[in-house]
This record gives structure tokens, sequence and C-alpha cells, in this order.
């Protein structure tokens, strides 16, 4: 798709070259392209779809276009025509280390640094790395200098880890920041692992019900306080006896069936609320919008969207009147994350102390809960009433509705891109790297527009060289390596130019078939890409115990999620465990034991990173989460079986992970 930005990215060359080009397009087809918005695609067949006028004009008006009529088309496609005409530069300016560019006439660089200099027309190829200002006589526009690529990851085998599964003697009924450092610890010293991937830890609203996914947070820029282990905190090692004794009757019960995130997030709540110290620093004003959203929270509700109508909007009156009003407990929410980055500090340094040699790589989720802090506190760099998805495909016949709202890529590039950048900072301030769930996003992502259903929307393109620089940028100033997850219908060119920028792409074993030749075989792990983080399978797919059992078809069938008869189910997976078997003995693997012989192939694989999961070396059955339920299962509340204590003292679990050990020895 031609996309042709007179708001975010296209320079004024570009654009004059576009312009010619848009002659050719109708006037809808025209002002789409100028926002990045497709009016055709290709599915997952490769069959080119046209998107309906009615789709292009809903998304269109969620940039604030009016597209209802020819008349306000060729309005509003005439002011995109002048705005290009009269501006050099876009608002925000990504280039690549040692790539200079046309400034369009005489301006100043404000550096970084706090140096100034004067260019007669040309930005140089020499500017450091970092964030900077171009102003001109008609503009003062961002600077990015980013790096052309991220140093290679090193080699290393770890866990993915569900925190909130893990169980021990100090945590309360979900894992913790403690548990999260223990495990990183002892992972290293006892087994030799490099690496841990966790779920996301990104920040809750406060009230109840908690939510339980990890990948619907009200915020990326802050961390979750449900997390915190009480017990390691200043406070409470600083409290008296009396006090120290009433936290600690406070534990919830440690031995629940599935994990009770309002019990322990009560518990916790009332423990914190006793440590409170009261005399914290101002927050700063990001963190003091994030502690304002929480506190409205928890006298209004969860969605700001339901709040008073005044309370809604984040700079009236009725908001500074609340701040004072709320000051004591905006004060405590902030020091809850003051806590939070401690504690997540603590953890990547025992990895770090433990001769990790990549460490605690955070996840970092597609989006956040459209009613969230996020969205209060950013206003309309999000495209608020959106929700992005997938489009039908093979595996979703209607397509998907993840119910998050996507952000404005014009808007993006007006806040010099100053939204993406705070939350890649507001994960990296604690990890060694960051994992970039649906990195495709970063491309393209499908709109939704309201009260269609996912299979009626069209894609948004955003500027993937920017994203991607920005990223780059960010993660070099962290050292911290960049993992994407490029799984399902992808383009290629995400995955290359991945490859190309340092990152690392994703390879499932499930998926790892050559599905250009009949009966979609598997491909040796050997001719996996080298440039990727590898895995037996992922949070939304069986355990590898539960494939093996065909635990997935019953649980589906139970709850009346299959398209066909249950008996071909079976058929099938018991097909898919014969294909896999069969390929596990041209490998030369004994498959006596399975699941010894699906690490010991994973064991084999090129890439760098080879992850498997807890669970599926204690034979968990039961998958994290099951794509397509909200209630019917308990996603995100399965705890891990075992303790950590026990975890580390099954002679079961050094067996499992022994292939791996010695296909990515830890070098200290």
């Amino acid at each position: 798709m031609l996309l042709v930005s007179c708001l975010s990215v296209a320079p004024a060359a570009a654009d004059r070259d576009a312009l010619r080009v848009d002659q050719d397009l109708s006037d809808l087809s025209a002002l789409a392209a100028a926002y990045g918005v497709a009016t055709r695609y290709e599915n997952s067949e490769q069959r080119e779809v046209v998107v309906d006028d009615d789709v292009v004009v809903a998304v269109l008006a969620q940039f604030g276009v009016d597209a209802s009529s020819p008349a306000s088309i060729r309005r509003e496609l005439a002011a995109v025509r002048e705005t290009r005409e009269r501006t050099a530069l876009p608002p925000t300016l990504v280039l690549r280390a040692g790539t200079g560019h046309d400034a369009g006439g005489p301006a100043v660089l404000h550096l970084e640094d706090g140096t100034r200099r004067e260019i007669d027309g040309t930005i140089p190829a020499d500017l450091p790395l970092g964030w900077h200002r171009v102003v001109t006589g008609e503009q003062e526009v961002v600077l990015a200098v980013v790096p052309d690529r991220l140093p290679d990851v090193p080699p290393a085998w770890g866990w993915m880890l569900q925190l909130y599964g893990l169980r021990s003697a100090e945590s309360w009924g979900a894992g913790d920041y403690g548990d999260l450092a223990e495990v990183a610890r002892r992972s290293a010293e006892e087994l030799g692992a490099g690496v841990l991937l966790v779920n996301p830890v990104q920040a809750i609203s406060p009230t109840h019900p908690i939510e339980r996914s990890p990948y619907s947070p009200a915020s990326r820029r802050f961390a979750n306080p449900l997390y915190l282990r009480v017990t390691a905190t200043k406070a409470f090692a600083d409290a008296d006896e009396a006090t120290r004794r009433r936290i600690l009757a406070l534990k919830p019960d440690p031995d629940t069936e599935l994990i009770d995130y309002d019990a322990v997030w009560d518990a916790k709540l009332a423990a914190l609320e006793l440590l409170w110290p009261q005399d914290i620093a101002e927050p700063d004003p990001a963190l003091r919008d994030f502690a304002t959203f929480s506190a409205l929270a928890e006298r209004h509700g969860p969605d700001w969207r339901e709040w008073p109508e005044p309370l809604r909007d984040r700079d009236s009156a009725e908001v500074a009147a609340a701040r004072e009003e709320l000051a004591d407990r905006i004060s405590f929410h902030a020091w809850l994350q003051h806590l939070c980055r401690e504690q997540l500090d603590a953890a990547r340094q025992a990895a770090h102390d433990a001769g990790m040699p990549v460490g605690i790589v955070h996840d970092m989720p597609v989006g956040v809960h459209p009613g969230g802090a996020d969205t209060w506190a950013l206003g309309d760099a999000f495209a608020a009433k959106v929700t992005v998805g997938a489009p039908p495909d093979a595996f979703s016949q209607q397509g998907q509705d993840w119910n998050l709202p996507p952000w404005r890529p014009d808007r993006l590039a007006e806040l010099g891109y100053a939204p993406f950048r705070d939350v890649l900072r507001g994960v990296l301030q604690y990890a060694d790297g960051v994992r970039i769930d649906h990195v495709a996003g970063l491309w393209r992502l499908w709109w939704i527009p309201p009260g269609e259903p996912p299979s009626r929307g069209t894609y948004v393109h955003y500027d993937a060289e920017a994203m991607m620089g920005i990223l780059a940028l960010e993660a070099h100033r962290a050292n911290a390596v960049v993992v994407g997850e490029d799984l399902g219908t992808v383009e290629p060119e995400v995955t290359e130019t991945m490859h190309e920028r340092g990152m690392l792409s994703s390879a499932v074993l499930w998926f790892q078939r050559d599905y250009d030749t009949p009966g979609h075989p598997f491909v040796p792990p050997g001719k996996w890409d080298s440039e990727s983080m590898a895995s037996i399978t992922t949070h939304d797919l069986p355990t590898v115990a539960g494939w093996l059992t065909s635990e997935h078809v019953r649980v589906r069938a139970e709850l009346g999620l299959l398209d066909g008869p249950a008996e071909r189910e079976y058929e099938s997976a018991a097909e898919e465990r014969e294909a896999l078997t069969n390929f596990l003995a041209e490998q030369g693997i004994p498959h006596e034991d399975m699941v010894a012989a699906l690490h010991t192939l994973l064991a084999s694989a090129a890439s760098r990173l080879l992850l498997t999961a807890p669970a599926d070396v204690v034979g968990e059955r039961r998958q994290p989460n099951l794509p397509g339920t909200v209630d019917q299962y308990p996603n995100w509340r399965l705890p891990l079986p075992v303790t950590v204590d026990e975890f580390f003292a099954d002679p079961g679990v050094s067996r499992l992970v022994a292939t791996l050990r010695a296909a990515r020895p830890l070098n200290r």
C-alpha cells in the first residue's frame, strides 16, 4: 500500500511524488493513503480484499477527518495537500546514525546534550545518538538519531515464566517480584540458565475484580503492585514487631486451587497501607497522573469512561480539585510504584550477580485497557473509539477483536513519539530485554470501527522505520535485547527488518512447518532462523503434557468451542503426534520419553535463545490461557503444581533441561 503521510513521516520531496501518484486514485483512496488507512489488503490466503468505503470513512473519522461526502473528502484532501506544500519536515524525523537529511533551508540543531549547531540546510550525518530538535524558520521538529543495529544477542537457554503462577514460602498466594529474583538466581546457579522471559507485569486498576489478563493492563508505563513482596520492603524491615505481626497475619491462603487475585490484592493492600511512610517525594507528572487515576478508580471504578463526566478529562478543574482532595491516596499509589521499581531492579540485579548473559526479558503487551490509566492520561494519542484485532483467517473465521485501543499514528508523530518512547522506558528501566507482543503492530494494526464486527475493519499503517528506530535507540540506551513476536500471518518485511536491526524473531516448534510442501512437514531445528528465540510452545498453546494427552481437545469439546465433531479433533491431534514422533525419529532422537525428546529437539535449534516453560518440565497439562474464552476457563489463574523450592529440588527438572544446558552453556 502507498503510505503518504503529511502528518507523520514523508519528507517533502516524497510528498510531491505522492501528489502526482494520488491524482490517479479516487479522492477517498488518496485521502485514506494520506493517513495510512488501507482501502485494500492481502488476506491470509494471499487474496486481495477491497475494504468497504463505509469502513474507510469510519476509520478516517477516528483521525478527526470528515470523509462523509464527496465535498468533505475534497476539502480534507485539499488540507492535506496544503500542509504538504508548506512543510519541509515531518513533525518527527527519525534518522539512522550516519545518515544526513535535507532540512529544507537554514536551521538550528538543539542537541540533547544542550549544545547548539547552525546548519545551512543539510542535517549532518555525524550527529550523536539521541533525542534532538530541529528549528527552521517555519517549524520545530523532534529529531531522533537512532542506531542502525543492536549488538548480537549472546546465546543462552532459559525459562518462559508465568510469574503469577509461582508459589513459595514467602509469596502471598501468587508469585511476586521476590520469586522472580529467586528463580533468576537459582536458575543460573543451579541449572545454568541465561535468560528469563516474564509475562507482562504492567499496572492494573486497583479495583475489584482485579484484571487477570497481563495483556490488558491499565498502563504500560508503570508496574503492577500486586506482584510486590510486602515483607521485602524497607518499610516492613523498619516496622515494629506488633506491626509486623499484624501484617503477617494478613497473608492469604497459599494453597488455593486457582489464584484468587482479589484476595491477594486485598491482603497486600491492607499490609502496604499499614507500612506507608506518607512522606515520599513529589512524583513526576506522568507518575502523578497514574497515581491520580488509581485514586479516582478506587472511588469511581476501574473504567474512566464510566466516571462522572468532568472527571473524564485529566485537565479539568474537577480533576484538579480531586488531586487536592485525594492527595494522600495519590501519594500512596506513587509510593507503590517506587516499591515496584526497587523490587524489579533487585530481580534484575540477582540475574546479573548470578552470571546470566542475557538476564530478565519483560513481555510488553500490544495495548492497554480502553478505560485504563494510559488512555485517560494521554487522551487523543489513542483512537479511543476503535479497537484492534485481526482480520478473518483460517484460525478465526470471524476475525478477532482484542478490545484494545490503538495509537493514532499522526498524533504519535506530532508528539515526537513520546508515548511510545515512554512505554519502552517504563519497561526497560528494570529489564535486560523486551519482547514486543504482536511486533507487526509497529507496521500496521487492524482497526475495527465502533459497532462493527472484527471482520469489518481495515489496516492502519504506522511509520515502521520510526517505530523500529526508536525501539532500537531505547534498547541501546538500556543495553537491552529485543525479541519480536512475529507468529501467525506476518509480512516477510517484519521478520527481515528485525534481523537487519539486530532484533530476534520468534520460532515455535508447532509452527516451524514448510507450508509450501504438501503435508506441511516440520522444518529441522538446525534450519530455524539463527536470529530467533525458540520454544516448544507458548502461553496461548497447549503445554507439552496437554498436547501429548489431547487435553486441549478435551477442554475445548467440554466448553463447546470446537467447529466440528470432537472425534475428528481427537483424530487430528493423534495425527499431529504421529507426525512429530516420526520427525523425531528422522532427527535421530529417541522418543520413548516424549517430553525429554522434545527438549532434545529444541536444544538442536539454530536459534540464539532456547526457552522452555516450568509447566512443561513438571508435566502440567493445563495451558495458561485458552484463546476465545474469558470466564469459561481459568485463564491466567493456574498455579504451578509445585513450589519454587520443590521445582529446584526435582531431579527430573535438571534431567529434562540437560540438553538445553549443554547446547547453550553458561559462561560465567
